[in-house]
């Protein structure tokens, strides 16, 4: 498959008249770091993201830094997602039930807290409409008991890994949303990794719970249209 990522931006499934500028250019390099650093913990699709190895009929310099060639995999129609924090909608959801997802929290959390230990929060992958968060059990429904074990094993360990990592440069992931598929039987991380569209990331240096955080994700666009009407 041949991946372009364009500067378009969505919120609530609907992609915005507005492009930004090299966005990406941002998210195809970050993938392309965060593949390569979560190489001995998971395969992945990637293939080449240098122009000169593409077919000559691909080799357009609008396509350089945002574009790659992946192995097409059988993608399970899940999407794993690992939380850190509270935020987002499992805030919402915090604050309705006391859980996220099926998963039951400590009483008395505020927003944007840490969460005792990350959590696994998985989504259906809708064709049209939003995604929907489901729950650990509902996910063994669609996919397989095994399959979700591994899934989550995997989810949860990259996430702590990029996590830690992301400490070190002075950022907080939230939270995270990885995509897996299949090749010959044998578990692939595809799509984007940790970008600004799939993850929440924060500043460490302003971190103050109770409250939402600035962000270098799109967190604020999502905030903008909530409060515009």
């Amino acid at each position: 498959m041949f991946i372009v990522a364009t500067d378009r931006i969505s919120a609530f499934d609907c992609v915005l008249p507005n492009a930004i500028p090299s966005k990406g250019v941002v998210l195809t390099q970050l993938s392309l770091f965060w593949f390569e650093f979560l190489r001995d913990q998971v395969a992945n699709h990637l293939v080449t993201a240098n122009l000169s190895d593409y077919p000559e009929e691909l080799r357009i310099p609008e396509l350089e830094g945002r574009s790659m060639i992946v192995k097409k995999t059988e993608a399970f129609a899940v999407e794993c997602v690992a939380r850190g924090y509270l935020a987002g909608s499992g805030w919402k959801d915090y604050q309705k039930t006391g859980e996220v997802c099926g998963v039951k929290l400590p009483e008395g959390l505020l927003e944007s807290a840490r969460l005792p230990e990350p959590i696994f929060t998985p989504a259906t992958k809708a064709e049209t409409g939003h995604d929907e968060n489901i729950s650990e059990a509902k996910m063994a429904d669609l996919i397989g008991r095994e399959w979700t074990e591994k899934l989550k094993s995997l989810t949860l360990s990259i996430y702590k890994k990029a996590s830690e990592y992301a400490q070190t440069r002075g950022v907080i992931i939230c939270d995270t949303k990885l995509e897996f598929g299949l090749i010959n039987n044998q578990i692939i991380l595809i799509d984007e990794v940790l970008t600004p569209d799939s993850s929440r990331f924060w500043p460490s240096d302003s971190y103050c719970v109770g409250m939402a955080q600035p962000s270098f994700d799109k967190q604020f666009v999502r905030d903008y249209l909530e409060q515009s009407g």
